[in-house]
C-alpha cells in the first residue's frame, strides 16, 4: 500500500491528508454522473472517502469542503456493482462476495458518488478500496475520536481566540445572554452545574429570579430526564417564553413541588399558555419516512420522469410538514414583525410557530411549550417562533446563537437523530427546521442578513466530524470529550486564551470557526445581498405594538394535568 507522500496518489493527496488521517485504500477509477466521466482516483482514510480527480489542486483553505470528500458518518448507503444483475449492499461488516466494477456511495446528505473501474489488473485494488470503505465504516468509534480539521489550522492562529458566538458553556455567557434579551425577572441556574440533576440539560439555564435552587432540583425531579421549565426566550412586550419536558405520570410531589412548578411555570405571568408541542406535529417516524422518500427522489440516479417529479415530491409529504396546504381559504397570521401567509396547515411546522407567535405576542403572558423528551420538537418550535418573532434571530449571528442556544445547549441528540447510531431513532429533525428557515427565507428575503448558501453550510456541516458542535448527543457528552478529563472541561477557557501546556495537546474549537474551514470568499456568500438593515435588532414592533393585557388569574387547567 502506497505511503500519503507517494508519487501514485501525488502531492496534492499528501498535502490534503488531515492531522491524525492514514490512507487505507485506493484504487484508479473513473467519475460517472451525468453524461461525464471523470478519470481520477477513489482514496478511503480512516477519516473520508475521497476522489481525486487527475490533476486537480486542494484548496488548502477548505480541506473538506469540496464535493469529492464524503466523511464517513455521512455515508447512508454502499453499493458495489459487477455487470447488470450483481448488486452488492455493502453494511458495516459485510464481505464483498465479488470483484466490483462500479461503487456507489450515497451521502446522507443527498449527493451521490459513483465511481467506476477498469477490468483487469487493477481489480485488486477496486476490492481492496471497498473493503476498506466497509471496515472504516464499522470502526465508526474511531471517527467520533477525529480531532477536528480546523486544528490543522488553527495551530497557524497567533494569540487568543475568542469564539464567534458564545458557546454558553460558561456561566458568564448566560449572563450575558440573559441581559441582552432584557429579560429581568430571571436568573442562572447553577443547579446542573456537575450535570448531576439532568446530563441532557446544559450546565446553565434560566429560571425566575425567586425561585431558589434547592426548588429547581426538587420541581425538575418531576419532569421527564430531569428537564422541568425554563427560560428559552423573553420577548421584549414582556411575554416569556419556556420549554419542558412532560410530567412523570407515576410522580407524586408533595404541596411544595407543586407550588414551585406553578411558579415556574407562571413566571411572574398572570396568563399561562401550556403548548403540547406534539399537537398538529409530524411525530418523528413521518419525518424520517418523509426525509428517506425525499433523499430517493432528490438522487441523481432517480427513475421518476421529469414530468412526474413535482407530483412525487408533493407524495413524499416532506413539504406538508414544512407548511400543509388544504382546501380552505389563504389567511394571514401575524408574526412580529412578519405576516407571515399560510394556507391553514394541519401537522405544519410553520403554522404551529406562527401560532405560537401569536400567543407570544399579542399579551404578555407565560407559553410553555412541552414535548416528552424535550429535545426536538421543542427545539424546532421554539426556533421557529423566535425566527417570526425576532429580528435579532434573522442576523447571521443571531442565527447561529439561536442554534447554539436551541439545539446545542439544549441537547438535542444530533447522533442519534441523523442516524449515526443507529436507524431505529433516526429522525432529521434539524434539517427540517432548516428547510423551514430556508422557506422563511425565500417568503421574506430583505428580512435576513444570512442567505441559503450559509444555511446549506450549516447543513453539510452536520455530516462532517470536524467538531464536536454535533457530534455528541447532550452538553455532558460534549463536555467531557473535549478534554482528557472524566469530569466536565470547557471547549474554551473564560478567558479565551489556549489551554495550558499538559492539559490538552488539541484545541476544540465549534462549527461557528468557519474562517478555520471556509475561505473568505466562501464566508462572504454567508451574507444575504438583499437584506435591509431596517429589519435589523433595533426594528422591533415596526407593525404594531404588543397589548399589555392581563387576564385575572392563572389558568391551572393544563397544570392540573401534569401534576396528576
Amino acid at each position: 500500500m502506497p505511503e500519503p507522500g507517494s508519487p501514485q496518489l501525488g502531492s496534492c493527496l499528501a498535502s490534503g491528508c488531515l492531522p491524525g488521517e492514514q490512507i487505507l485504500a485506493w484504487a484508479p477509477g473513473q467519475r460517472k454522473g451525468q453524461g461525464l466521466e471523470l478519470p481520477g482516483t477513489l482514496i478511503c482514510t480512516n477519516f473520508r472517502v475521497t476522489f481525486q480527480p487527475c490533476g486537480w489542486q486542494r484548496d488548502q483553505d477548505t480541506p473538506l469542503s469540496t464535493e469529492y470528500d464524503f466523511a464517513l458518518i455521512n455515508i447512508g448507503r454502499l453499493e458495489a456493482v459487477s455487470g447488470v444483475s450483481k448488486v452488492q449492499l455493502l453494511r458495516p461488516g459485510s464481505q464483498l462476495k465479488f470483484i466490483p466494477e462500479e461503487i456507489l456511495i450515497h451521502g446522507r446528505d443527498f449527493r451521490l458518488l459513483r465511481v467506476g473501474f477498469e477490468a483487469g489488473g487493477l481489480a485488486p485494488q477496486a476490492f481492496q478500496v471497498a473493503m476498506a470503505i466497509v471496515q472504516a465504516r464499522a470502526r465508526g468509534g474511531e471517527v467520533q475520536q477525529h480531532r477536528g480539521v480546523t486544528l490543522s489550522r488553527a495551530g497557524q492562529v497567533s494569540g487568543s481566540r475568542k469564539p464567534p458566538v458564545p458557546l454558553l458553556e460558561t456561566l458568564e455567557d448566560w449572563e450575558t445572554e440573559l441581559k441582552r434579551q432584557g429579560a429581568k425577572g430571571w436568573r442562572v441556574s447553577t443547579v446542573n452545574e456537575r450535570f448531576d440533576l439532568a446530563t441532557s440539560l446544559s450546565g446553565y439555564f434560566w429560571v425566575p429570579n425567586r425561585i431558589l435552587d434547592s426548588e429547581v432540583r426538587r420541581a425538575f425531579a418531576h419532569f421527564h430526564q430531569g428537564r422541568g421549565p425554563r427560560l428559552s426566550w423573553h420577548h421584549p412586550g414582556g411575554s416569556d417564553l419556556l420549554r419542558c419536558g412532560g410530567f412523570y405520570i407515576a410522580s407524586d410531589p408533595d404541596r411544595e413541588d407543586v407550588s414551585a412548578v406553578e411558579s415556574m411555570l407562571q413566571a411572574g405571568h398572570a396568563d399561562v399558555v401550556l403548548v403540547d408541542t406534539t399537537d398538529d406535529m409530524p411525530g418523528l417516524a413521518d419525518i424520517q419516512l418523509a426525509h428517506l422518500k425525499l433523499r430517493a427522489l432528490c438522487l441523481p440516479d432517480s427513475s421518476v420522469a421529469e414530468d412526474k417529479w413535482l407530483s412525487a415530491l408533493e407524495g413524499t409529504r416532506w413539504l406538508d410538514y414544512v407548511r400543509r396546504r388544504s382546501s380552505r381559504c389563504l389567511e394571514a397570521v401575524p408574526c412580529q414583525p412578519i405576516t407571515l401567509l399560510l394556507m391553514c396547515p394541519s401537522r405544519s411546522c410553520l403554522r404551529k410557530a406562527s401560532d405560537v407567535s401569536v400567543l407570544v405576542t399579542s399579551r404578555v403572558r407565560s407559553v410553555v411549550l412541552q414535548e416528552r423528551g424535550d429535545r426536538d420538537l421543542n427545539s424546532l418550535l421554539s426556533s421557529l417562533v423566535q425566527l417570526l418573532s425576532a429580528p435579532e434571530a434573522r442576523t447571521l449571528f443571531g442565527f447561529q446563537s439561536l442554534v447554539q442556544r436551541e439545539w446545542v445547549a439544549a441537547g438535542h441528540p444530533f447522533p442519534t437523530r441523523l442516524g449515526e447510531t443507529g436507524a431505529s431513532e433516526e429522525a432529521p429533525v434539524f434539517p427540517l427546521f432548516l428547510d423551514c428557515a430556508w422557506q422563511l427565507l425565500q417568503q421574506f428575503p430583505a428580512e435576513f442578513e444570512f442567505s441559503e448558501f450559509f444555511l446549506l453550510a450549516l447543513h453539510d456541516s452536520v455530516r462532517v466530524p470536524d467538531t464536536l458542535t454535533f457530534l455528541k448527543n447532550t452538553p455532558w457528552e460534549r463536555g467531557k470529550k473535549s478534554g482528557q478529563f472524566n469530569s466536565y472541561t470547557r471547549v474554551y477557557t473564560p478567558e479565551y486564551s489556549q489551554p495550558p501546556v499538559g492539559s490538552s495537546d488539541q484545541l476544540h474549537l465549534s462549527v461557528w470557526d468557519w474562517d478555520l474551514r471556509y475561505s473568505k470568499a466562501q464566508i462572504s456568500q454567508f451574507l444575504n445581498p438583499g437584506y435591509h438593515a431596517e429589519h435589523g435588532p433595533g426594528a422591533w414592533l415596526p407593525r404594531q405594538q404588543v397589548r399589555r393585557l392581563h387576564s385575572g388569574s392563572l389558568d391551572l387547567a393544563g397544570l392540573t394535568r401534569l401534576t396528576r
